[in-house]
């Protein structure tokens, strides 16, 4: 049953990694070449579709680490898994410090109604992106190592 949980947990995970890292070296790239008013209604749209779902899978990895952890802590591997956790705790933690009240905005933004200062917040958040993508790969590549 561990076995079963030790894969699950690194696939969860690791698909959340890969749609992370698409957003930021894919999508927002993507969406900032397009012209006019389409990047940033892009990006207002990925907001509160992103947003809606992001969280639950961010705190349900963190809880499958978690249970991973506990039902292996006899494993000599576990300090690999608990360091995971601990990167995915702290990917949670920027998130809601630092880029939820950014992305909270951006989803109400129109061109109508965004503030003059918009592209550097946009600006802002990529790069706390770029290093929360960071932090969750190294939490992955630790619950890769710890399956060995």
């Amino acid at each position: 049953m561990l076995n079963a949980l030790e894969v699950f947990t690194t696939v969860i995970v690791g698909v959340m990694v890969g749609v992370e890292f698409s957003v930021a070296f894919v999508i927002n790239p993507i969406l900032n070449a397009l012209p006019g008013d389409s990047g940033q209604l892009g990006h207002a749209h990925g907001g509160r579709i992103l947003g809606a779902v992001m969280p639950f899978w961010y705190i349900g990895s963190l809880v499958l680490v978690a249970f991973w952890a506990i039902a292996g802590w006899h494993h000599h591997r576990t300090g690999l898994v608990v360091t995971a956790g601990a990167l995915l705790a702290l990917s949670v933690i920027m998130s809601l410090l630092l880029l939820v009240p950014i992305n909270n905005r951006n989803k109400t933004w129109t061109p109508d109604n965004r503030p003059a200062d918009w592209k550097e917040q946009m600006n802002r958040w990529a790069r706390f992106h770029y290093v929360r993508v960071a932090v969750i790969i190294a939490a992955f590549a630790l619950l890769v190592a710890a399956l060995t």
